[in-house]
């Protein structure tokens, strides 16, 4: 999964799985962006909430994006849960 955070020129936050980095456009799914939630505490939200059930991948054209860069580990983690992905455990060896 290719599960990265997208800042967009709007000075959005978007987390996403890239589907495809071209030239011209990036294609996303399962977009989510960061909300407070009160007491320093952040949430996550659908980045685009009236977008219909239907649509799973948005072209977003390159010229309203700042960078992709890879998200941090933990809210890769909760992003992973939220869209119901199979992680494995890590490999640890038997001593």
């Amino acid at each position: 999964m290719n599960v990265k955070l997208i800042r967009m020129s709007s000075g959005e936050d978007v987390v996403a799985t890239v589907v495809d980095n071209g030239i011209e456009f990036i294609t996303i799914q399962d977009a989510i962006v960061a909300v407070p939630t009160g007491q320093g505490q952040m949430g996550f939200a659908p980045w685009s909430p009236i977008l219909s059930k239907e649509e799973k991948q948005i072209k977003v054209n390159k010229q309203f994006v700042v960078y992709v860069a890879e998200v941090a580990s933990d809210v890769c983690d909760s992003y992973n849960k939220m869209f119901n992905v199979i992680i494995t455990p890590e490999k640890k060896l038997i001593v």
